[in-house]
């Protein structure tokens, strides 16, 4: 049995290498997971979703990967991991109750203690002298400052410690999110585009080309100062979907920046690309939103895109510059346009 074992984890690893080589994955010990677990057929769901990324794409990026070894190979230390912060947020959240609660009732306290010691002044009515009774008043309202400045202080610490803790559940919401994925349009980041721009540098060539799109929400500017943020986060969030939905063949679409959007387009030339970059443009001008505070509906929403075509061998910056300056033409040629003019 365990020879069998061996042979057979020989064989797949045998088989993982050259894949892995021919697609010029990194030698990561996820990817190794992922991949061997690829050549062994034993996940169907996982097999299924890595020949259709190769399929799309011709190879499988970085996100891609770390994807997919995500929902189907994760370990349960991982999964003990992720249900351990969610303990944890669970167990801030009540110790932030209790705290609330506490701080609430130390309070009530003092006021006690505070009604207590009026009380004692009238300790005359019970028959001691005016200096026994002054002396448990002194010594009283002595205690009663040492509680009340105890109760000062341990109020304080609740609130910083409430504070604190409201801070590390921020964190972990925070780190709960997609590393890859934009906060507020849920497309990938710039982070993503980065990693995917240099894979897909690495692994076309003049016969396996791809394009770049460079796009810019036009009057974006204009459009906050008249309807407001949350209405241009709306309309960011909408341009978005539609990206991201008109995406096609292995295509993606990233936020960039701000109003600034990126597009790879793989295995077309520059015509076509340009072609594609109109029908998404297209598109956008169609989209139209209601805003319900004023009773109006807002529908004057343009692309400007700029393309470029890579060069075998050639940075990537350079390939994001030359898209730069073919957007730079569709703004300064009146915009709402591709550039350039397929």
């Amino acid at each position: 049995m365990k020879k069998d074992s061996f042979v057979e984890s020989t064989r797949n690893l045998k088989k993982a290498v050259p894949l892995m080589i021919k697609h010029k994955v990194p030698t990561t010990p996820t990817n190794y997971a992922l991949w061997y677990t690829y050549v062994s057929d034993n996940l169907p769901e996982l097999n299924a979703q890595m020949d259709k990324t190769l399929k799309e794409h011709g190879t499988c990026g970085p996100n891609h990967c770390e994807t997919l070894y995500r929902d189907h190979l994760a370990d349960h230390h991982e999964r003990d991991f992720s249900q351990l912060r969610r303990s944890f947020q669970a167990l801030a959240q009540e110790m932030g109750s209790t705290m609330t609660d506490t701080i609430k009732d130390t309070s009530n306290f003092q006021e006690t203690l505070e009604e207590t010691f009026t009380q004692l002044a009238r300790v005359e009515e019970e028959g001691l002298s005016i200096e026994e009774t002054m002396a448990l008043v002194k010594n009283m309202v002595k205690e009663s400052r040492g509680i009340r400045s105890s109760t000062l202080h341990f109020k304080s610490q609740l609130k910083d410690a409430q504070e604190e803790i409201t801070r590390l559940r921020e964190e972990l919401n925070s780190s709960q999110q997609d590393a890859l994925h934009d906060g507020l349009t849920g497309i990938l980041n710039r982070r993503a585009f980065d990693t995917e721009l240099a894979n897909f540098a690495a692994h076309h060539d003049i016969k396996n080309g791809f394009c770049l799109c460079m796009a810019d929400l036009d009057h974006f500017k204009s459009f906050n100062d008249n309807y407001g943020h949350w209405l241009g986060d709306q309309v960011l969030k909408m341009v978005a979907q539609r990206l991201e939905s008109s995406c096609r063949d292995g295509m993606m679409a990233f936020r960039y920046g701000g109003e600034e959007f990126a597009i790879l387009i793989p295995g077309k030339k520059l015509g076509t690309a340009c072609r594609i970059a109109d029908s998404i443009r297209s598109a956008v001008s169609k989209l139209s939103i209601r805003d319900r505070r004023k009773g109006t509906t807002v529908d004057k929403m343009t692309l400007s895109i700029g393309v470029a075509e890579f060069n075998p061998g050639e940075p990537v910056d350079s390939l994001i510059d030359r898209a730069d300056k073919q957007l730079y033409e569709a703004k300064k040629l009146g915009r709402n346009r591709v550039m350039p003019l397929s």
